[in-house]
């Protein structure tokens, strides 16, 4: 392509494929980049068009693809750092609210000692492990629906248990 071709092309029309670029891409600097990446992609293949317009329709479409993946990067980068760098929002805990976490975490593992060997295994593995069910299957051997209904019936019991217990404490003088 003759460089006159060329910068005539260029001229016409960098201005549409840089606002279409520019609004896909929400970026001013981002919208530049595409637009220079596509010229370059037309020069570098020395490109021909029967006219004018095919060149600004071929542009158009390389710009508005190349815009579309940049944006979709710039998503998942979003997403990626949000999730890093989230920041605790956890409300802070006082000495007394402390003391009461402290002593409800002593009463479910005294509670979940109670529980027969069976039921507690597959609860400690979901709640303490983080597995999921199929994973607490493979580990103990077991079908998933297995896994499902003993930790169905762990927390119900456990529930029974605890409040067995605070109905326990309560009724004492």
């Amino acid at each position: 392509m003759p460089a006159s071709e060329f910068k005539k092309i260029y001229d016409t029309v960098f201005p549409v494929i840089y606002r279409i670029a520019w609004r896909i891409a929400g970026s001013e600097e981002a919208a530049e980049d595409l637009c220079q990446e596509a010229f370059f992609r037309l020069y570098e293949k020395n490109m021909s068009f029967p006219n004018q317009d095919e060149a600004k329709f071929w542009l158009i479409r390389v710009v508005k693809n190349a815009a579309l993946n940049y944006a979709k990067r710039k998503q998942r980068e979003i997403k990626i750092y949000q999730k890093a760098f989230r920041e605790d929002s956890r409300e802070q805990i006082s000495g007394e609210g402390e003391f009461i976490n402290k002593e409800s975490i002593l009463e479910v593992r005294e509670a979940l000692q109670k529980l027969p060997a069976r039921l507690r295994e597959v609860l400690e593995l979901k709640e303490w492990g983080e597995l999921n069910y199929k994973e607490i299957g493979r580990v103990l051997g077991i079908s998933e629906s297995n896994v499902k209904v003993r930790v169905f019936r762990a927390r119900g019991k456990l529930q029974e248990i605890l409040s067995r217990k605070n109905t326990e404490a309560n009724n004492v003088p």
